[in-house]
């Protein structure tokens, strides 16, 4: 089961996966607050509100959520294949990648309300961002959105109660409170900087692509952070890694 998850060990995944949440939460926050309530990283939000401009005949606002869904959709799938093929870099190599989309969307033109050029690249990395690490069962952790984090914990407890929850429920508070910390600590920034404050969830992101780098280097092969081994995210159970 272990050779499934990303990475295999958990002394180093639940770390990194509440740290990534954490910097979710903040660059949603940042970017709800600049984009004139435009989430970042909650689908489930832009879709409701994409919706709702179709049943308008609101075609800007139909064009805005739709172009941003489309985007984060987007860096899904390149996460996906950029996961796939970078082998034990993984970590590291989607951790550069992210943080510098967080640092070049303050130097993309603000575009139009339909077309948020602005807000694309954040997008762009949040959507890369979950597929950075995978549970035991070879899923993607749900890094940057919080509605599957609670369905799962609610799921979880009812398990306790039957048997015995999977061994992903105890990271579900975890992940909960740091998107939510970072939500809090994100709308703060905002507050003090305004759009600079992007640069923070960057530096962030720079921070853990270092540490993940030198741990790979330090320790090649070791499953605390890298694996040749463990499929791309949320591929079949029969899928051989990509990179051997």
């Amino acid at each position: 089961m272990s050779e499934k998850a990303f990475p295999a060990s958990a002394t180093t995944r639940i770390p990194f996966a509440v740290a990534l949440a954490t910097l979710a939460g903040t660059a949603d926050s940042i970017g709800f607050l600049e984009f004139s309530q435009l989430f970042m990283s909650f689908m489930s939000g832009n879709t409701t509100r994409f919706g709702v401009s179709v049943s308008s005949f609101d075609w800007t606002g139909t064009t805005r959520f739709g172009s941003v869904i489309a985007m984060f959709c987007f860096g899904a799938f390149l996460g996906t294949l950029i996961a796939a093929w970078s082998g034990r870099w993984r970590l590291s190599t989607l951790l550069i990648i992210q943080a510098g989309l967080f640092a070049v969307g303050l130097y993309v033109p603000f575009g139009s309300d339909a077309f948020p050029l602005h807000a694309y690249p954040i997008v762009l990395a949040l959507g890369i961002q979950n597929a950075t690490l995978q549970d035991e069962a070879g899923r993607s952790l749900a890094l940057t959105y919080v509605t599957g984090t609670v369905v799962r914990f609610g799921a979880g407890l009812a398990n306790m109660l039957l048997h015995e929850p999977a061994p992903s429920f105890w990271l579900q508070a975890p992940l909960w409170a740091g998107l939510t910390g970072g939500a809090i600590g994100g709308g703060f920034l905002h507050h003090l900087y305004g759009e600079s404050a992007f640069l923070f969830p960057a530096g962030f992101a720079a921070f853990l692509a270092v540490v993940s780098l030198g741990l790979t280097l330090a320790l090649p092969g070791s499953k605390y952070v890298s694996s040749d081994n463990a499929p791309q995210p949320d591929a079949h159970p029969d899928s051989p890694p990509t990179t051997r």
